[in-house]
């Protein structure tokens, strides 16, 4: 049986603490798990991330502390707490935080973060690949698309892709089916790299 959602569709950052929280390594790690497998213990993210049961028992305290986690009502022991995510998603507003002190910094490195993620994610896409059967094959999709456009209207089309795949999340997700992971990019570059 497929691991239900978290309760919350998406939180809105709008604090440079709370996304420099959430910019830890460990911290994201955590919380993706989290979102992805469902409830779980500190000891089971600790075996399952190769980290102390300490060390995620702090992290997930410090999740907590900003909204991201919270612990399972009514699961678990003092020793053995249960925790959840409380949102589906963290969405921010770069323009927003990049006005506030220590924001540039915290958005780039965020932004980092999410790129090497990214990048494990298609790797692991790469090396799972050949072991899928022809239905998810056929239905997988690796995509390269360039448009001239200008910020703002960049940031129109981000937003109507981002609707797209909400209303999807919304509409059309079928919870008996496996996690289909939807990586959404759109950025300039001075050179396409060859």
């Amino acid at each position: 049986m497929a691991t239900p959602p978290p309760p919350g569709q998406a939180i809105d950052v709008h604090d440079v603490r709370a996304l420099r929280a959430l910019a830890h390594p460990l911290r994201m790690s955590l919380l993706a798990a989290l979102r992805s497998d469902g409830p779980s213990t500190a000891s089971r993210l600790a075996d399952r991330l190769g980290e102390s049961s300490g060390a995620t028992s702090y992290h997930l305290r410090q999740l907590a502390g900003f909204g991201f986690v919270e612990e399972v009502p009514g699961e678990g022991t003092g020793r053995e707490r249960w925790w959840r995510a409380m949102h589906r998603s963290t969405r921010w507003s770069s323009e927003e935080l990049l006005a506030q002190p220590g924001g540039r910094e915290v958005v780039d490195e965020l932004s980092d973060r999410i790129v090497a993620h990214q990048r494990r994610m298609l790797a692991a896409f790469a090396t799972e690949r050949e072991d899928l059967d022809d239905d998810w094959r056929a239905a997988s999709s690796l995509n390269d698309w360039a448009l001239r456009l200008s910020p703002a209207r960049a940031g129109e089309l981000a937003g109507e892709l981002n609707a797209v795949v909400q209303r999807w999340r919304d509409t059309q997700e079928e919870p008996d089916q496996p996690l289909v992971h939807v990586l959404l990019d759109l950025f300039p570059l001075r050179d396409y790299p060859l």
